[in-house]
């Protein structure tokens, strides 16, 4: 019995505000048996975890880590984008578990920052990264994770934010019209409400109620694909202010952080935009912090490229 518990892998997952990511983190450090879920397909962590365990063949999981797309504030988890919730100790004793971790999902792909191979991003600038400074990160999925990492002297610390909170910042007067539109509509305008996926369709209806064109009814992934083809001019409008918007954001993080290490830029959308994203204005807007334009110049910034990296970011805080 003790063998079997030392030899058991560990149960890892990334839960966003959409999918459900799910491995096993073996004791010789592999992942493996990556199966991702539509959280819209289960009413909660447990009866997806279950579903999942229920394909894997080999030993029950004893430990388990968890990132989960919310903030942590206690036992009881209420996702921001999604419906689930769920008890942590409640999900630890149905799913069988000695152990289980949750942490928030940003943190998680932060932690792996470090562990990601040359292969696994590309840089959108000319900056130097300077050794353990602090590092970035930003990501607009289903909603926008912020977060970064401080060197303590011994090991990397990652840090837990909701940033993508914070309140919008507009840089000139088409971003005030937007802007006003949609504090309109939810009175708070962070900027989530713009640069995530559902972020995209508020800027699409945004412009049509701005310009006096007739919105269609898309979603985030008719959006970006009609504006990688050129075939939509309203689409490549949004795109070209999220990509903008998202690179006065990313400076502001820089900032915030003296993030001279670098920012890396994840979640679901920004790696899927290509030359896109490249000749945006993303890397202009970054730097377009007056006095501070020199010292942002200096900064680098990568686009995350890896398949699920935020899997090793979890197995990292459970080990």
């Amino acid at each position: 019995m003790v063998k079997d518990s030392l030899d058991a892998p560990n149960l890892i997952a990334d839960i966003g505000g959409t999918n459900a990511r799910f491995a096993l983190a073996f004791p010789d450090g592999r992942i493996g048996s990556e199966c991702i879920l539509s959280g819209a397909d289960y009413p909660d962590l447990i009866q997806a975890a279950a579903a999942y365990l229920r394909e894997v063949a080999g030993p029950h999981p004893r430990r388990a880590a968890v990132a989960v797309a919310t903030p942590i504030s206690g036992d009881w988890i209420q996702f921001t984008n999604s419906p689930w919730s769920f008890s942590t100790e409640a999900a630890r004793q149905a799913l069988g578990l000695e152990q289980l971790l949750i942490i928030n999902d940003f943190t998680a792909l932060a932690l792996a920052l470090p562990l990601l191979g040359p292969d696994e991003r590309r840089q959108v600038s000319e900056g130097t990264a300077v050794e353990k400074a602090p590092i970035g990160l930003i990501g607009p999925g289903t909603g926008l994770g912020v977060s970064g990492l401080v060197w303590s002297g011994h090991h990397w610390i990652p840090l837990e934010t909701e940033g993508g909170h914070v309140t919008f910042s507009a840089c000139d007067e088409r971003e005030w019209a937007i802007y006003r539109v949609l504090q309109r509509r939810f009175d708070h305008v962070s900027p989530e409400r713009l640069l995530s996926g559902p972020g995209l369709v508020n800027l699409y209806t945004a412009l049509a109620e701005l310009e006096g064109w007739s919105a269609e009814d898309l979603v985030p992934a008719d959006i970006t694909d009609r504006a990688l083809t050129g075939s939509c001019r309203h689409c490549v409008e949004v795109l070209e202010l999220f990509c903008g918007m998202l690179g006065t954001a990313a400076g502001n993080l820089a900032l915030t952080l003296g993030a001279r290490g670098g920012v890396y830029i994840g979640g679901g959308i920004v790696p899927r935009l290509g030359d896109f994203f490249d000749r945006s204005a993303f890397r202009a807007r970054f730097e377009a912090k007056g006095r501070f334009s020199d010292y942002l110049a200096t900064i680098p910034s990568w686009v995350i490229t890896a398949a699920n990296p935020a899997l090793r970011g979890v197995a990292a805080a459970l080990a």
